[in-house]
């Protein structure tokens, strides 16, 4: 039987900066690197959780990476207060990814037009710094791949985080420099994505939890975290049937692939 340090896993969009984990934080991590995760990546929703998130940072060099990036849920009428928040801090010093941005059109419709302005400026700022982005695509899919159709650049690439899509979305996003985020809804019993994971190679994708939000069986309804990965990649593992370690060496190297090592200062475009 594979010891779980054997392994090695990347959870590749985490909250682990966020006040429910304020009670046990070192545990949690202790638990994930005891089944062999050994990266975590942080995407950003506003100015109010920088000052955390990027605490985590310092205290997991190495492993833990900070993105820099406005959600979709939190563009309201002083978004451009908080882009240009994002820009400051782009301009400061280097992050990993741009994240996490997008579209959300199941919380929010009213707001479609500026979401979409926050969208395409975070978008060309990626271009420019040549950084990936990872994106939010809540009930809004289509309409993300054909924004990124639209901006298509060599250097724009990332991961549709969360994605339950279909197949032909993925294919889209693939051919587009995107990876596709798999997380607990894969574990859902008529969530449906497992057919869909059935079919994409495992070259295009790449592990996350979301943690807290979307836990996958047993803990579907309770607080995620990024040990529970590890079930994540175990159903992926059953779906395609290639063994854990097979999941586990591509998924981490298409992380490592997508996140590479940003220099400072950036490489901008001409």
């Amino acid at each position: 039987m594979t010891k779980p340090t054997e392994i090695i896993l990347v959870d590749t969009h985490t909250h682990l900066y966020l006040p429910e984990f304020d009670t046990d934080r070192t545990a949690i991590m202790e638990r994930a690197m005891a089944v062999g995760v050994n990266e975590f990546y942080l995407p950003a929703i506003d100015s109010r959780v920088i000052e955390s998130m990027l605490k985590m940072e310092e205290a997991y060099p190495g492993q833990v990476h900070a993105m820099m990036g406005l959600h979709p849920c939190s563009v309201k009428e002083d978004y451009t207060v908080e882009l240009e928040i994002v820009k400051n801090w782009l301009d400061k010093r280097p992050f990993c990814a741009i994240g996490e941005i997008g579209i959300d059109l199941y919380w929010e419709k009213s707001t479609l037009d500026i979401q979409i302005d926050a969208f395409r400026t975070q978008i060309n700022w990626a271009k420019n710094f040549d950084v990936p982005i990872v994106i939010h695509s809540r009930e809004s899919t289509e309409l993300i791949l054909d924004i990124l159709k639209d901006e298509k650049h060599e250097k724009l690439r990332g991961i549709l985080h969360c994605f339950t899509g279909t197949a032909e979305q993925a294919e889209t996003a693939f051919s587009l420099g995107f990876h596709l985020g798999i997380g607990g809804v894969v574990t859902f019993k008529n969530a449906g994505l497992d057919k869909i994971v059935s079919d994409i190679p495992l070259e295009w994708l790449v592990l996350e939890t979301d943690s807290p939000y979307l836990a996958p069986v047993p803990y579907r309804g309770k607080r995620n975290e990024s040990a529970f990965i590890r079930l994540v990649a175990e159903k992926v593992a059953s779906i395609k049937s290639v063994d854990l370690e097979e999941v586990a060496k591509v998924t981490t190297m298409n992380s490592k692939n997508i996140f590479q090592k940003i220099t400072w200062p950036y490489t901008t475009l001409s």
